[in-house]
């Protein structure tokens, strides 16, 4: 898809800073900054290099841009100051604004034409500029491009000035060099430190402000009537690649990738694209993973396990999916797998009840996708092992009870995604037997039941399980008078509040509910919980609904599982309409009409991408994450069935 602005989109700052873009390198390394060519978070940057995928050291963080037509110069570059320096307005030039993967702007001032485009070069922490400077004024003009510096890992500004060295188009601080491979002249200029002020890290209560260095300059003068390039890499290494051939080498990549995915739709299309800027090589497992979320995560096994099947499998992307389960396999430890890799010589956490039950999800979706039995006998011990594991308990208190459902968590424990912790205080702690985790448990035992032949045993023990686990589920969560399930198992008021987790007890690959009790899960999720934009995480009638996210970290953690809308189980939710409606031609239209907004979506927050969260009560603009792994993956899911049917109906 291609989103354009124009003047009448950025007529203010802050209006042009709502919109962001974001490119990935496939290390974990991104570039992002505002549609005005901006920094309006600390998490921003031109260059964020990544060793790992949780190793992320902003190097370049914003660019400053100056146009001399000879009646002094004028800001192409916007920015916001702290203590009361002026603002940088190029914004105001700004003719246009155009996404179609890589993001490309036009200015114009003076009787002079300029064009910015940039990419970040796959599997390299390189970003690359190209200007083009159209001189139709009857004097000579100067762009003056100046990097601003952080040398930080990604988060945590510089905490004041520290010694940088600049040198022969290398600019070194704290052991970490930065390479600028420039076409125009590339000089020192006076260090010195400027004070940036992030206005939409301001309003989350994160810090608001930050400092970045400046000590060189490039520039380049084009005389009256003519045209002239300037092209500029920002590397962590040296190269000598030009920053056009990363262009284009990154625009033929993204076409391929397109055109790979096989989805037809063009909103599908670009979650297709968005997909791909989450996966990343896991360099200490020797394998690939996904990235939660940017700015802010990192590879966490839950992620992974629910973006997994649309950003991966739904794409065609099979070697890759097949390459991130031995990533995740490897791993395992008493049955469980990391739910978050740290670096270094710190060992991985654990602590979580759904990822190691996700993970068999996935290699059944995968088998089902590639018939590869040679990897299921690699993958079966490790499957043993986690269902043996639950069975018989493990950490964090997950462990089968007499009547075959899993309970999990105890204490300050967090072990399933609604896993906030603010101090001593769980604000939603689900301890004792989760909805979606039993859901999951009895689809994990059916999968082992159904792929023991491939290993040559029997899986007549598991589908006796499943049933035992079946019986159970159906007799303790359903609620017949009120025609929903309960969320939690716990002895407690919170076990039948209305939450979204009861959904993936419909769309699991084997589910436990009948065909009535199933569409009508389908329709109270829809009557209490269902947004275009996402599913509520409670109730708006709960008396702990919290209809608003932001301010503090205290109280946006109060209201991040209490209400606040999620895409991703909007994801399941059409998977589940799609079902209990006989998956009809007539049902996916209907799933059609109510994904309409889907492109105005994809031109909010942070273009083409989906985000992590909105506000529970008037879902508005987008908060959390601008770009969220499995926000864009499970929707993904629901335009491969669309097209599924419309397929098979053509």
């Amino acid at each position: 898809m291609r989103f354009t602005f124009d003047q009448t989109d950025m007529a203010a700052l802050p209006q042009a800073e709502a919109t962001c873009w974001l490119l990935a390198n496939g290390l974990g390394g991104f570039a992002s900054a505002s549609a005005a060519f901006s920094v309006s978070r600390c998490d921003q940057g031109m260059l964020l290099a990544a060793r790992s995928p949780n190793r992320r050291t902003c190097l370049v963080h914003r660019l400053s841009e100056t146009l001399d037509t000879g009646s002094g110069p004028a800001f192409l570059s916007s920015q916001r100051f702290r203590d009361g320096a002026p603002d940088e307005d190029g914004y105001r030039w700004l003719r246009t604004f155009v996404w179609d993967g890589l993001p490309r702007w036009e200015y114009e001032t003076g009787g002079v034409l300029v064009t910015r485009r940039c990419a970040m070069e796959h599997g390299a922490n390189t970003t690359a500029f190209v200007y083009t400077v159209e001189n139709c004024s009857d004097a000579p003009c100067t762009l003056q491009v100046t990097p601003v510096f952080q040398f930080a890992p990604k988060g945590e500004p510089p905490q004041g000035p520290r010694p940088v060295q600049y040198a022969d188009g290398a600019v070194s601080c704290g052991g970490m060099t930065v390479h600028i491979t420039p076409t125009g002249r590339l000089a020192a200029v006076p260090s010195r430190w400027e004070a940036l002020y992030y206005a939409d890290d301001e309003k989350d209560g994160r810090a608001p402000s930050g400092v970045g260095l400046i000590c060189c300059a490039a520039s380049l003068t084009v005389p009256a009537g003519e045209t002239g390039k300037l092209e500029l890499t920002f590397s962590a290494a040296p190269t000598d690649k030009a920053a056009e051939t990363i262009l284009r080498e990154e625009e033929a990549r993204q076409a391929a990738l397109l055109e790979r995915s096989g989805f037809r739709d063009p909103a599908a299309r670009e979650l297709a694209r968005a997909a791909d800027a989450f996966i990343a090589d896991r360099p200490g497992a020797g394998g690939k993973t996904i990235l939660a979320g940017f700015p802010f995560f990192g590879d966490w096994g839950r992620d992974t396990m629910i973006a997994l099947p649309g950003c991966v499998l739904a794409r065609g992307q099979y070697d890759t999916a097949r390459d991130i389960l031995r990533t995740f396999l490897a791993y395992e430890k008493d049955g469980l797998v990391p739910n978050l890799f740290p670096e270094g010589e710190t060992q991985p956490l654990y602590n979580s009840a759904d990822a190691p039950l996700l993970l068999i999800n996935c290699v059944w979706l995968y088998y089902q996708k590639t018939a590869d039995e040679a990897f299921i006998r690699e993958a079966w011990p490790v499957l043993e092992r986690i269902v043996r594991a639950y069975e018989t308990g493990t950490r964090f208190a997950i462990a089968m009870d007499a009547d075959g459902l899993i309970r999990a968590g105890e204490g300050l424990d967090q072990v399933t995604w609604m896993d906030v912790r603010i101090g001593d205080i769980l604000p939603t702690p689900r301890h004792g037997k989760p909805v979606e985790i039993n859901a999951y448990w009895y689809s994990a035992l059916r999968v082992l039941a159904r792929l023991a032949p491939i290993v040559g045993v029997s899986g007549s023990e598991y589908a006796a399980l499943a049933e035992k686990v079946r019986r159970s589920f159906v007799e303790k969560f359903w609620m017949e008078d009120r025609g929903y399930l309960r969320d939690v198992l716990s002895g407690t008021k919170a076990d039948e509040q209305l939450r979204c987790n009861q959904i993936w007890a419909v769309t699991m690959p084997f589910t436990m509910l009948s065909p009535d009790q199933e569409r009508r899960v389908v329709d109270a999720v829809y009557r209490h919980l269902y947004t275009p934009y996402g599913l509520r995480t409670l109730s708006p009638e709960d008396p702990q609904f919290h209809p608003f996210y932001g301010g503090p970290q205290r109280e946006r953690d109060m209201a991040y599982h209490q209400g606040t809308v999620w895409p991703y189980p909007l994801g399941a939710w059409y998977l589940a309409y799609l079902k209990v409606h006989g998956s009809t031609p007539q049902a996916a239209a209907q799933v059609r009409r109510m994904l309409a907004n889907m492109p105005a979506l994809l031109r909010e927050g942070c273009l083409g991408q989906l985000p992590e969260i909105y506000d529970g009560g008037e879902p508005g603009p987008s908060k959390g994450c601008f770009a969220q792994a499995w926000s864009v993956g499970e929707l993904l899911r629901v335009y491969e069935a669309l097209e599924h049917i419309e397929g098979a109906t053509e």
